[in-house]
């Protein structure tokens, strides 16, 4: 017994042998079976939006070897998450929630609105380093 449990652990046997099946076979078990019965505890990050939005990504040169990019947040978004709080400190935080699922960590430089031609607020420009 203690020779058979060796020669399976170090993939003794031929392919194509009984031997060599059963360990595909509970190997190919393992695979598709297991996560239904064991908690590998790998759940969704929480800071990732409910509902997927628009961001668009520009690159904007680098600033002592740290990479810089300039986001482009489409203002419904940030207003959903700021629920009528418009200070600094509240529009940075939205910002952030927005871009870390997609960056991972960064540091926001600046932000400026954007505006329509009839003065509409429609986007947030916001400038990231990572």
């Amino acid at each position: 017994m203690l020779k058979t449990l060796r020669s399976y652990f170090w993939w003794t046997y031929d392919r194509g042998s009984l031997h060599y099946d059963v360990m595909v076979t509970l190997i190919l078990l393992f695979l598709f079976l297991g996560p239904r019965f064991i908690d590998f505890k790998d759940r969704p990050v929480e800071t990732v939006a409910i509902h997927s939005s628009e961001v668009l990504v520009k690159e904007a040169g680098t600033i002592d070897d740290t990479s810089r990019f300039l986001y482009q947040i489409r203002a419904d978004d940030i207003h959903r998450l700021i629920d009528g709080n418009e200070s600094d400190q509240a529009i940075r935080a939205a910002i952030l929630r927005v871009i870390e699922p997609i960056a991972g960590e960064v540091s926001i430089e600046r932000y400026e609105l954007v505006h329509d031609a009839q003065g509409n607020l429609i986007a947030y420009d916001a400038w990231v380093t990572r």
